[in-house]
Order: C-alpha cells, then structure tokens, then sequence
C-alpha cells in the first residue's frame, strides 16, 4: 500500500487508533495494521460508508476503524438510523442480512461471505413452517442469529439483550423460541413462559463449563464471573451476573470488579479491556471461526471492489422486516 496519498484526516484516525491500541497490540502488529486503518478511514469519505463492528471483533478493527460497535440489537439500531450510501459489516452473515432488509436500497457489504454462523445453520423456513403448523396458533420469537427466510417465518425477532422482555410482552402461555436451546432455556427460568425449544446451539459459548468456572474461581476466590445466556445451565448457574455482551460491558462500568472472567468469546475481552484497563480480566478463551474470518485487509478490498454485497428476495426482506421492526420496538 502507498501512503503517500493519504489525507490528514485519514492519518489523523490512524494516530488516534494508535492512542486507544497501544496496550491492546503488540507493537509489530501495528506496523502491519496502520496502513490499512488509515486506508480505510479514507475510503469510508469517499464512499461515505459507515462501518458496524461486532463486540466480537478484533481490537484493531472495533477500535481501529468502526464507527458503531456493539452486539446485534446495537448494530441493528445503527443500521435502521445510517445516513451512510454504503454499509460495511464487521460481522456474520446474518448480521449483513439484518443490515440489508433495514435499508433495501442501500449497499451492504461483507468483508467474508463464508462469515456464518452455528445457530443460523441449525434452523431453516421449512422447520418454522413446520412448527407452525404443528403448535398452531402459538407465536414464533425468532433470535436474531437467524437467515432472513426464518426471519420472515417468525412473529418478533429478538436479541440476548431484550428476549425476555419481548417473551413477556407477548402474553402468551406457549411461544416457539428459536433457535438456540440454551438462551431459550434462560429466558423460560425467567418468565415462567412455556417455551417450546429448537436444538441450536452457539459453538462457541458451547463449549464452556460449570467445572471449568469453578477451577477458576477456586484458584482465584475474589473473582467475578459474568456470562452470556448462550452458555449452558451449569455455567450460568456460576456466575454472578448473565446477560448479552451490552449488557456485561455495563456491569463491567458500573461494577468495576477487579478481577473478571467474561464467558464469551475471545475479542470481547480484549476489547472491553481497552476500557478499563484497571480490571485484569482474565481469558477462558473460546474463538469464534466465523468473526475471526473478517480482517482489515478483507475490510480493504471490499470497500475498493464493492463486493461481496448482500442481496435478498424483496419479499423474504419485506416480511423478515416486520419481524426486526417489531424488535426493535422493545430497544
């Protein structure tokens, strides 16, 4: 890359990226992203795109160059309010999808088209229609981490962050919840809601444990652990606090613990980390495969290509739409 063009502006968002970056990355790795955060701070003027980071999301990209970060009720706001010509997602599949059916006309881009997503895969239209028919009647809260074609199957679409109160809100003695079985089983312990369950599961808070938690905290016994509701029982059962990924940045701010475990993935920790680096978190570290796919030079080619970019069935997104906007209702 020649940086030789590169405006003010664009090495001033560089300089700054560097302020916050510092104790997040090790030097030489910055060598390597300056160029291209100060590249892509210039193709974001010339395209006017905006970018929408996940909390998952590595350091040099949630605080390199987003423009909004935050889990997916977030990044759903920020992409039904955008003023921007293009959309540059910083996420999975599904997210780009969400982004798309809240502006149809505008140009969503995907840095990794292969960016999925374990619980999108576990849950197809076919099964919703299915279910429907078999518990008629019964309304379909559908989690975000879902295709557009369930999307458009499903009553209200929901996020960790506010699933409970859409669940309740409902005033239904059964609702269908799909897809993940344990963020399902979360929010059946919280509202007293019949919940009729998918088998989906996140492969990624899948993979930890009550033992494991246990084997942390009985080597450090003034720790904290907070945890995502995607996780199973046995985890959830040992930690201080649950909620989405908002919601466990907040308890970081508002409590200040010394010393926390976040039970989620891997870049949360990192990222929050630049934060408050007063608190040591400490990293029981499960990667997701799918967000780690999305890199600065992806981002880079992407923007100079416009490709690859989402497209949708007008009338799956016109009906996926109704289900997001009812969402949203409750943000």
């Amino acid at each position: 890359m020649d940086g030789n063009h590169l405006t003010a502006d664009s090495l001033s968002s560089q300089n700054a990226a560097f302020d916050r970056l510092r104790h997040a990355i090790p030097s030489l790795e910055w060598d390597f992203h300056a160029p291209y955060i100060a590249e892509i701070a210039e193709l974001k003027k010339q395209l006017n795109a905006v970018i929408l980071a996940h909390n998952y999301q590595t350091p040099e990209i949630f605080h390199g160059i987003a423009d909004f970060t935050g889990d997916s009720l977030a990044l759903a706001k920020a992409a039904a309010e955008t003023d921007a010509d293009v959309i540059v997602m910083c996420g999975v599949h599904f997210m780009a999808e969400t982004a798309k059916i809240l502006n149809p006309d505008k140009q969503v881009l995907l840095p990794d088209s292969k960016a999925g997503c374990s619980l999108a895969a576990s849950v197809t239209a076919d099964d919703v229609r299915l279910l429907k028919k078999r518990y008629p009647g019964v309304p379909v809260v559908t989690y975000i981490n879902t295709s557009a074609e369930v999307k458009a199957e499903s009553d209200v679409c929901c996020t960790s962050a506010n699933a409970v109160a859409i669940v309740e809100a409902l005033g239904s003695r059964q609702v269908i919840f799909l897809p993940d079985r344990y963020l399902g089983q979360y929010v059946a312990g919280e509202t007293g809601v019949e919940l009729i369950l998918w088998e989906g599961t996140c492969e990624v808070h899948e993979r930890f444990t009550g033992a494991e938690l246990r084997a942390y905290r009985q080597d450090q016994d003034d720790l904290t652990i907070i945890a995502h509701p995607e996780c199973p029982p046995d985890v959830l059962t040992e930690a201080d606090f649950v909620g989405s990924t908002a919601g466990m940045i907040r308890y970081v701010a508002n409590e200040r613990p010394a010393r926390v475990v976040m039970v989620t993935e891997c870049s949360m920790s990192d990222n929050v980390a630049v934060e408050f680096p007063e608190v040591e978190f400490v990293r029981p570290c499960n990667l997701c495969p799918h967000m780690k796919r999305i890199t600065l030079p992806k981002i880079q080619e992407v923007m100079l290509k416009g490709s690859p970019a989402v497209t949708l069935d007008r009338d799956v997104s016109g009906r996926a739409l109704r289900a997001i906007e009812r969402m949203l209702e409750f943000s």
